[in-house]
């Protein structure tokens, strides 16, 4: 069995920067109907408090639901390695500057108008609280502790887990 180690205020928005940093996309998760609607996004910032930033257009499903219920869940994973699960609040924001300083060339594949499109907004995810999951010594040691754990039937388990609060 691994480690368990619950994380508030400022531990916890640190482990949400480090892990979310590392796997860089994550499930942006809404509620439409009471049904989780799901897509991939990646956010173009994390601040100090652990709120994540989004590029998204505003004619969207996803701002619609938002709009609708701002209960989102952001689910990242890095599979044998990093896992993070946040419950938060979403909010959408039209800031000219803000989106400037958020863009990067690549998000133009999406939106072709680039950070003048007026199709831009941006989505600000604040957690309230979530769970993670990341092994001590890096994704090679713990494939091969699997792969021991498999062939003697042990259990090796390198993790360090915990629920986080904000």
């Amino acid at each position: 069995m691994g480690d368990h180690k619950d994380l508030k205020s400022f531990s916890a928005a640190e482990k949400i920067r480090d892990l979310a940093e590392d796997i860089k996309t994550c499930m942006l998760c809404t509620y439409k109907n009471g049904k989780l609607q799901s897509r991939p996004m990646s956010f173009q910032e994390i601040d100090e408090y652990g709120n994540l930033f989004f590029l998204s257009d505003k004619n969207s499903n996803k701002n619609a639901e938002i709009m609708e219920n701002s209960k989102v869940e952001l689910i990242f994973s890095q599979p044998h390695d990093k896992f993070l699960f946040l419950h938060g609040n979403a909010s959408i924001s039209y800031d000219r500057k803000k989106i400037k300083e958020l863009w990067n060339p690549i998000i133009k594949v999406w939106m072709t108008g680039g950070d003048d499109d007026p199709n831009l907004s941006i989505i600000k995810v604040i957690p309230e609280d979530g769970y993670y999951w990341n092994n001590k010594h890096g994704k090679m040691v713990a494939i091969a502790k699997m792969t021991i754990a498999f062939v003697t039937g042990k259990t090796m388990d390198d993790g360090i887990e915990g629920n986080l609060e904000l």
